[in-house]
Formats: C-alpha cells, sequence, structure tokens
C-alpha cells in the first residue's frame, strides 16, 4: 500500500513554519526548556535563562568627593579684578554619587567587575544583590585607560556567570543585557549583536566595542551582556545617545575575553602592566599601498620606530606594513594599539610584515609601557602617593601628568590629584621625567609646584 498523502492548508503550513522557526533559536541554547503552552499557544520565554544570570548581576551606588574650580563672584568685579589676576579658580570639593552595575565573576573570592567610570573619585562602594542584600565593597585595581574596575565583597552563596569566548561572536547573534538602568533596579532587555570591533569612537583609551541593540541607559554600565545560554560575552559600557541621555539602539560593550586579561592582571598587582612596542603607526590608505607597490587594501604603516624599543630591537623599520600579528591580521591602527596594549610585559609577539614587496617574520617581546613614569616617592618624600608619568611621543608635545595619587598619601594631602599637569617645579619648567629629576632633591624640604587642573592653573607648595 502507499502511504496516504497529507496535505496541509495554509494555515497549518503557517504554524508549522513557526513551530520550526521557535524549534531552530531555542532549542540548542542552555534556556531550552521546551516552550510552555498557555491558551493553546506555544510561548517561547527567555525566563529560565534570566533566572540563573540575575543573581550574578549586581546594582552598585558609589559615593565620594571631586575637586571642582570655581571663582568667587568678586574675581569679576571691575574694582577688585587687578587684585585676583593670575589667581585663577580656587579649587572646592564637592560630593558627587553615581549609580552602576557590576558582575560576580568569581563567587569564591567575592570578586566584581564593572566599569572605571562607575566608581572613579568613590570613597565609599555599596553593592546591592539580587535579593536585596547590601554590601559594602573594596577597590582590588582599575584601569582608566579602558574603563574597567574590580571590587570585591565578602559574602557567602554568591553566583557568579560562566565566560564565553568573545572572539567568536558573530554579529546577528542574540544578546541579553542585564542592569540598573537609572536605577530603577534589575532590568532585562534583548537584542542582537549589531557590530564587532567598534573603534576610533572616542570612549576610552583602548577600545574593541561589541556594538548591540539591547536596550542600554545610564546606570547599566558595567553590566551583564549574555548570549542564550546565560554565558558573559561583554560587560556593557556605553551608549550613542544623540544628545539624549536615552538609549536609541545603538550601545557598546566590552568584550568578555578583554576584560577577562585587564581583571587578571587587576586582581593580580592592583593595576595593569600594559606593554610597548615602540611604534608610531598608521592606516595603510588605497593611496599608500598603490605607492609602496602594493595590492593590500587595509593594513598598518610603520611611519617611526622608537630607539631602544621592542620594535626596534625586532628588527622593524619605518615603511613596514604590519600584516599579521601573533597569526590574526591587522586592519587598522588602532586594531594594533588594542593588541599590542593588551599584552603582557615580557610576552612575545610574532609580528608579519611586508618590505619592499617581502613577507618577513619578526618576533618582538613586549617592553613595558611604563618604562617612562616614577613614583613620587623616588624623587622626594613629600611626593608620596604620587605617579608621575612623561608623556613624549614623536610629533606632540612633551609633558608631565600625575596619573594616580594614593588616597591619604603626602601627595594626596597637598591637593594634588589625578589628572594635573605639572608646568614647572620651584619655577623651573619640566616636560620630561628627565628634567623632573634634575629639579628635584630627595633632601628638599619644599616643593614648588606649578600644576595645571583642568582650564585653571596654580600653585600648590608643598612642605
Amino acid at each position: 500500500m502507499f502511504a496516504k498523502k497529507i496535505i496541509l492548508s495554509t494555515y497549518q503550513r503557517y504554524i508549522l513554519f513557526v513551530f520550526t522557526l521557535i524549534f531552530t533559536v531555542f532549542a540548542n541554547s542552555a534556556l531550552a526548556d521546551l516552550p510552555k503552552i498557555y491558551d493553546g499557544q506555544l510561548m517561547p520565554s527567555l525566563a529560565p535563562m534570566i533566572q540563573k544570570v540575575r543573581p550574578a548581576v549586581v546594582n552598585i551606588a558609589t559615593r565620594g568627593h571631586i575637586d571642582v574650580a570655581s571663582r568667587h563672584p568678586q574675581f569679576n568685579n571691575p574694582l577688585f579684578k587687578r587684585f585676583f589676576e593670575g589667581l585663577g579658580n580656587i579649587p572646592q570639593r564637592k560630593e558627587v554619587r553615581s549609580l552602576g552595575s557590576g558582575v560576580i565573576i568569581d563567587a569564591t573570592a567575592g570578586y566584581i567587575v564593572t566599569n572605571y567610570h562607575v566608581i572613579e573619585g568613590a570613597d565609599k562602594i555599596t553593592v546591592t544583590l539580587s535579593n536585596g542584600d547590601q554590601v559594602e565593597a573594596k577597590l582590588i585595581g582599575a584601569d582608566s585607560q579602558a574603563d574597567v574596575a574590580v571590587l570585591q565583597i565578602h559574602k557567602d552563596h554568591l553566583t557568579q556567570l560562566p565566560f564565553a569566548d568573545s572572539s567568536k561572536l558573530r554579529v546577528g547573534d542574540f544578546a541579553v543585557a542585564v542592569g540598573n538602568p537609572f536605577g530603577l533596579g534589575q532590568t532585562v532587555t534583548s537584542g542582537i549583536i549589531s557590530a564587532l570591533g567598534r573603534t576610533g569612537l572616542g570612549i576610552e583609551g583602548y577600545e574593541d566595542f561589541i556594538q548591540t541593540d539591547a536596550s542600554i541607559n545610564p546606570g547599566n554600565s558595567g553590566g551583564a551582556l549574555v548570549n542564550l545560554k546565560g554565558q558573559l560575552i561583554g560587560m556593557n559600557t556605553a551608549i550613542l545617545s544623540a544628545g539624549t541621555r536615552g538609549n536609541i539602539g545603538i550601545g557598546f560593550a566590552i568584550p568578555i575575553n578583554m576584560v577577562r586579561q585587564i581583571s587578571d592582571q587587576l586582581i593580580q598587582y592592583g593595576d595593569v602592566h600594559r606593554g610597548m612596542l615602540g611604534v608610531v603607526m598608521q592606516n595603510l590608505t588605497p593611496e599608500l599601498s598603490k605607492a609602496f607597490g602594493m595590492d593590500l587594501q587595509q593594513g598598518v604603516v610603520i611611519s617611526q620606530v622608537i630607539e631602544h624599543s621592542a620594535a626596534k630591537k625586532a628588527g622593524m623599520k619605518v615603511g613596514d606594513v604590519v600584516e599579521k600579528i601573533d597569526g590574526k591580521t591587522v586592519k587598522s591602527a588602532s586594531q594594533m594599539r588594542n593588541m599590542v596594549g593588551m599584552m603582557r610585559v615580557g610576552q612575545k609577539m610574532s609580528i608579519t610584515v611586508i618590505r619592499n614587496g617581502k613577507e618577513m617574520h619578526l618576533n618582538a617581546i613586549i617592553q613595558n609601557a611604563l618604562e617612562n613614569t616614577v613614583a613620587g616617592e623616588k624623587l622626594n618624600p613629600l611626593l608620596k602617593g604620587a605617579m608621575i608619568k612623561g608623556h613624549v611621543e614623536p610629533g606632540k608635545d612633551k609633558y608631565l601628568e600625575i596619573t594616580a595619587v594614593t588616597r591619604g598619601s603626602a601627595a594626596w594631602g597637598t591637593g594634588l590629584r589625578k589628572g594635573d599637569l605639572i608646568l614647572s617645579v620651584n619655577r623651573t619648567p619640566v616636560t620630561t621625567i628627565d628634567e623632573l629629576k634634575k629639579v628635584i632633591n630627595m633632601k628638599d624640604k619644599q616643593v614648588l609646584l606649578n600644576i595645571q587642573r583642568g582650564q585653571t592653573a596654580l600653585f600648590v607648595l608643598i612642605q
């Protein structure tokens, strides 16, 4: 006997198509509790997955103080103005509060990752768990350039999120954001990954963002971006708001692979030992490619090699076109900067370059990018607690910046703050670490600094 043919109506074919689509999307994910049936209809849900994720996402509230510059109204009075000329603005202390999110990455040790800008300047950090419990957190370390910070709390029975491999993400993959938008409390939004490898946005010093249309708003910063298996794929960081403070469908998250690299160093060292290759580079344009007699459409051109750098020791030369680093294709200068900056000091790097039309393989050992930084106590005990960095980049102005000041230290007590630029010491202009070392003596009983803070210049007498 022949099998009987089953003829489906248009409505039946539609129902079959919908069921097949739903099954394809959800069957292979960790949320694959079978779709529930309500009122005779299939109702797929993210709830089972979210139920597992929510306990690992926390709300973060901070309280701190910042120095702000203000001018007394009499400064602008024509009768008194000449008496105040050159004094600049008066620094004042202002209390600030911040709300954000965080993700528990180690339930045993109590480690939480969040954005640096969430806890910047905080004197007190309070973490609220999904069950409402509040715990005071300790700052383990922070990296302002990548906008990552690690906190620690002491609490039993915490839940951590498993990590995905963010290098395997694809445009179009589903993504779910969990955080604390506008301080409303834990909120879940969903969408897809809109783009990968977003750089050059000017948001952070090191950028390699995941772009998503999952709704991200102020307060979501530091929260979790997860896949449908409930695995952490990124940390929500910023939004493109087109002049408003709300979401318009363009949000950015730091890939979890990058977060892990940074958080591991913060936990181990308290800061990031960022590597330096020692080159000045630019994107390879079609015009440059043609001028070099090549047919490449993307890559990075080395325009300068710094003396005594890792690049110089590896044999790199001006005009080299970097094609690959550790076997991975290099598409832009910003991408290469990220790749180098995420490598640890002492790590070996394999570099494939094209020189005079020939492919060459070079090996470099990454050097410490902090070699041009000095601890204040090595200059004078009065500066203990301050880290001073000399910015010396080819083609740019040289200047000295205070990159960190330990709270409660001697430098902190004198009023020095992170971001201050040192213009002169004891009335002698200084622009490099070497010049600074020549002017300051370990036995000096007082040090007169002329610093620039924002748009204000002022003298600080340390004694």
